[in-house]
């Protein structure tokens, strides 16, 4: 070497320069390449993506042939480097060639080609998979002494690898997924996706409709009084009861209904109309949305009535309603039409009712009142309380300012609330 031509050593330089770039590049793409897009691209037979999923497989072995090859070239660029000094400017050249190599190494071989394959880890990547794979075998001796000294150090420390070559995501970490698609995935969509993910937080008790909601035929009163009902009713499915909802003996569907009420209404009797009904369907309040869903696939049903701990019906269930905790509100209730459960004021509040459930004010207005507890805000007033007030009374909880506007015997109809404005905000 010390007898080489000056120019023969900054042509040797360079080059391993070079080689150092495209292995400080290579590190950095093969560590940063989106592991979910690769599997994906590896489906769809890309060869690229298949070399690089071949080489990720045992990532120890990679990130250890990236840096054998590194340093190997990097102490290499350091010899020629130092036989350059000196032959240029004696021993102060020494000092320097260090100096100089130091700077050009970290701009030319380290920063900048990190920076590119920090920037485009794809096309670094599928790049030099074309040359790690041969690589690896030329220096797969080297490769398996350094990772097995390695590894024993690491078991002397009581650290061990965990084999996870592909890491799992979790609803928490999907949903942040979801999150920054941006543009990649329609809002709409994005909802959507979204609103699965909170189908395990909540229960059929969250979405159902509350038993004093719930229309039924009760099978005690006149036939007539049935038949009209039936004519006049806005839902599609009604639970067959006798005096007491927890008496349900059937779920009757309308379009049944058609084979009975065919002639004179005095011809039609009770048992007529439990005979075209169905068996009712019976879930428990505490049913995972997302498992509910599930069961009425299996069960074939589109309504269940929710019982509590005891058996006693807490109120109705559909799949309408679950379906609309995904896509959002798309049936037309008319009788929903004709209430508004939420009125805003001029001053900034909001007079509810107090029957409306709380994680429907919540949707409704980015609120946060706590939804851990009762489900309606009736029911959130009165545990506060302890008590049904006498009279209209006002109250502060959780950064909101409640007031008491509409009082019965058995509950808060109405209240005005207000968001406080928080210091935090």
């Amino acid at each position: 070497m010390n007898e080489a031509p000056l120019e023969t050593l900054f042509a040797g330089l360079v080059g391993l320069l070079i080689l150092s770039g495209f292995f400080s590049s290579s590190e950095t793409g093969m560590m940063s390449i989106n592991r979910y897009r690769l599997k994906h691209l590896s489906k769809k037979g890309d060869p690229g993506a298949l070399r690089v999923t071949k080489l990720l497989k045992n990532p120890d072995k990679l990130i250890g042939l990236i840096l054998i090859g590194n340093n190997l070239v990097n102490i290499f660029a350091a010899s020629i480097a130092t036989v350059i000094g000196v032959r240029l400017y004696g021993d102060a050249g020494i000092a320097a060639a260090g100096l100089i190599l130091t700077f050009v190494m970290l701009v030319f071989a380290e920063v900048t080609p990190k920076t590119l394959a920090a920037l485009y880890p794809e096309r670094f990547a599928f790049f030099s998979s074309w040359f790690l794979k041969p690589l690896s075998f030329i220096l797969a001796p080297a490769v398996y002494l350094v990772n097995g000294i390695s590894k024993s150090i690491a078991k002397l420390f009581g650290l061990h690898k965990s084999h996870s070559h592909i890491e799992h995501l979790n609803p928490e970490e999907l949903r942040t997924v979801v999150d920054e698609a941006g543009d990649l995935i329609p809002d709409q969509h994005q909802g959507m996706l979204l609103n699965i993910l909170d189908l395990e937080k909540s229960t059929v008790e969250d979405i159902m409709i509350p038993r004093n909601e719930v229309e039924g035929l009760d099978l005690s009163r006149p036939v007539g009084e049935l038949l009209e009902q039936i004519r006049t009713t806005e839902y599609t499915r009604l639970p067959l009861f006798e005096s007491d909802i927890n008496n349900v003996v059937g779920i009757l569907h309308l379009r049944n209904a058609a084979r009975f009420i065919r002639g004179a209404d005095e011809s039609i009797t009770l048992e007529d109309i439990r005979r075209f009904a169905n068996d009712p369907y019976f879930v428990p309040e505490a049913t995972p949305l997302h498992t509910q869903l599930l069961n009425f696939q299996q069960q074939k049903c589109r309504m269940a009535l929710v019982v509590d701990e005891y058996g006693e019906v807490q109120g109705l269930v559909t799949l309408e309603d679950l379906l609309e905790e995904i896509v959002g509100d798309f049936t037309t209730n008319a009788a929903e039409e004709s209430v508004d459960d939420i009125l805003p004021q001029d001053d900034g509040s909001y007079l509810i009712d107090g029957g409306t459930f709380i994680r429907d004010i919540n949707r409704s207005l980015n609120w946060d009142l706590p939804q851990d507890g009762p489900k309606t805000l009736n029911g959130l007033a009165m545990e506060y309380l302890e008590s049904i007030p006498d009279a209209n009374i006002g109250f502060a909880l959780d950064g909101y300012r409640f007031e008491t506007t509409a009082l019965t015997d058995k509950m808060i109809a109405w209240l005005r609330v207000e968001r406080r404005q928080r210091n935090s905000e």
